[in-house]
């Protein structure tokens, strides 16, 4: 199910009507093959719902549905920060999903003088002007996905913020140059943020990858190889980094992964596997590039040691020496003498 249908479906409560799958890219035939299969279920004439899903309510889907009822509510109103994210199918691990975020030119008469007291889960941003950056979703208004991107990379904590850019890029929702330009209206947490998206990579598939990327950037380590390990499965992919100048493949369990649009085909990881699968059949490199040594040690990093960086990095360190000290060639001192056989009585 594509992000679209799968926001549209959280608001109604799990349901969907054939004009919503229609709206967000299903075709007739899709849809009948989807309610022949058992993939979706009819619950009621021109009603419908995902058969595994049909009884999940999730801190996300509360977060999206009061999300909706409030910008209905009013059209003074604007979805921004964590709420937008939300709308636009970004990834919401370690969010605040308690408040919804909101941005107005003013605040309302009859919260002037109370703060935000009126509803204790709503987070009122007043922006007069709004800024750019601000477009219609099925009718309502919400923060575009470079701009609510930028707003959660500056006031979230670094790891879900990370998470939430990296999953944008990966996606194609936004570019490095349009959160660049985004981060440039902020009217705080310009620094925060800066820092989040020059790190931000479309090479990240995963919640679980996005974080542990970040554990060795701020650990000091070494960027990961874009390419994959020599060797590796295609359906390992996205859950192996490459480190070749250390000769270590680093595995983990690709926890939450992000949701893209382009064509398995496209992907570049899947283009660099390939690539190195013709070299390892015809046993020739390809004209113009050396071959990569192969590697020599790995480590696996489970979704819960991420929640220990100090003690991934130490893992992944020592790995690198590992690595180092079984493909070291030792020389032999000249000082040193060898050692005479003993003389036989």
């Amino acid at each position: 199910m594509n992000p679209t249908l799968t926001v549209l479906r959280a608001i109604r409560g799990g349901v969907f009507t054939r004009a919503d799958a229609r709206a967000c890219g299903y075709s007739d035939p899709d849809i009948d093959s989807f309610l022949s299969t058992g993939g979706w279920r009819r619950v009621r004439p021109g009603r419908y719902a995902v058969f595994r899903d049909l009884t999940l309510v999730t801190d996300e889907t509360l977060h999206v549905r009061r999300t909706f009822q409030l910008l209905r509510e009013s059209s003074g109103r604007t979805a921004s920060h964590q709420s937008a994210a939300a709308l636009h199918g970004l990834p919401l691990w370690g969010l605040d999903l308690t408040k919804v975020h909101l941005t107005l030119a003013e605040v309302p008469e009859v919260l002037r003088g109370r703060g935000c007291r009126a509803d204790d889960d709503v987070v009122r941003h007043v922006r007069n002007p709004l800024g750019p950056g601000v477009i219609s979703w099925n009718g309502l208004r919400v923060t575009s996905p470079p701009r609510a991107v930028v707003e959660v990379a500056a006031t979230c904590p670094s790891a879900p913020a990370q998470a939430v850019a990296d999953a944008s890029l990966y996606s194609g929702l936004t570019t490095p140059s349009a959160l660049r330009k985004a981060a440039d209206h902020l009217p705080e947490g310009l620094d925060q943020a800066r820092t989040i998206i020059t790190r931000a990579t479309p090479e990240s598939a995963s919640v679980a990858e996005s974080r542990l990327r970040l554990i060795l950037a701020e650990a000091g380590l070494p960027t990961p190889s874009p390419a994959p390990p020599p060797g590796v499965d295609a359906d390992q992919l996205a859950c192996s980094l490459w480190f070749p100048d250390e000769r270590t493949v680093v595995e983990f369990e690709p926890h939450r992964p992000y949701w893209t649009d382009s064509p398995d085909d496209g992907s570049p990881a899947l283009a660099a596997y390939l690539a190195e699968a013709a070299d390892r059949a015809f046993g020739v490199p390809r004209p113009g590039q050396l071959a990569e040594p192969s590697p020599a040690a790995s480590c696996w990093i489970a979704w819960s040691d991420l929640d220990d960086p100090a003690t991934v990095a130490h893992r992944i360190r020592a790995t690198f020496a590992q690595a180092h000290r079984s493909t070291t060639v030792r020389p032999f001192p000249r000082g040193r003498r060898r050692p005479r056989a003993p003389n036989p009585r």
